[in-house]
């Protein structure tokens, strides 16, 4: 089972699509120039103070308001690992894992963490916080598949026999 650590940044409820990569953004050509740009219109600064493998911690319905894909794209490029709230939209949720970011749905740790502490998160199991373990819902093994390629593409690529 895959297991790894990392640093939370909390957000709250409804984190739409335009706090996670705002419009006037959009016309940028690559995800690279936009990712600095994310959360900014709810916490200015904050993009360049998230690192690799880092995690967000969220409350309900995160990813509402548009479907566009750039968002899950732009948290992907930012370098966190997963985001776990205690619910996603639906269409963020379809974009983040055909973009290969993880989400994890669990009710009661965004109640509990503060920003800055660790969590380790086991994939399909559960996520740990100073001790106490949060269970979370198993993901399908395609959409497991998926998210360990990088992506739909990706993962198609590869079960093809096309991954060069």
């Amino acid at each position: 089972m895959e297991q790894f650590t990392g640093r939370v940044w909390t957000l709250g409820d409804d984190i739409d699509t335009d706090i996670i990569i705002p419009t006037e953004y959009l016309a940028m050509k690559t995800i690279e120039e936009m990712k600095q740009y994310a959360f900014s219109p709810l916490r200015p600064g904050l993009a360049a103070q998230i690192g690799q493998g880092d995690i967000i911690v969220a409350g309900k319905n995160f990813g509402c308001g548009s479907s566009r894909e750039q968002a899950p794209e732009v948290v992907k490029a930012l370098g966190v690992r997963c985001v776990v709230a205690k619910s996603f939209a639906r269409i963020f949720f379809r974009n983040a894992i055909n973009n290969g970011l993880l989400l994890i749905e669990q009710q009661d740790l965004q109640d509990d963490i503060e920003e800055g502490e660790a969590v380790t998160v086991t994939v399909n199991q559960d996520v740990e916080y100073k001790g106490r373990r949060y269970p979370i819902a198993s993901l399908p093994d395609n959409l497991v598949e998926v998210i360990n390629a990088g992506g739909l593409v990706k993962a198609m690529r590869k079960r093809n026999g096309l991954d060069l």
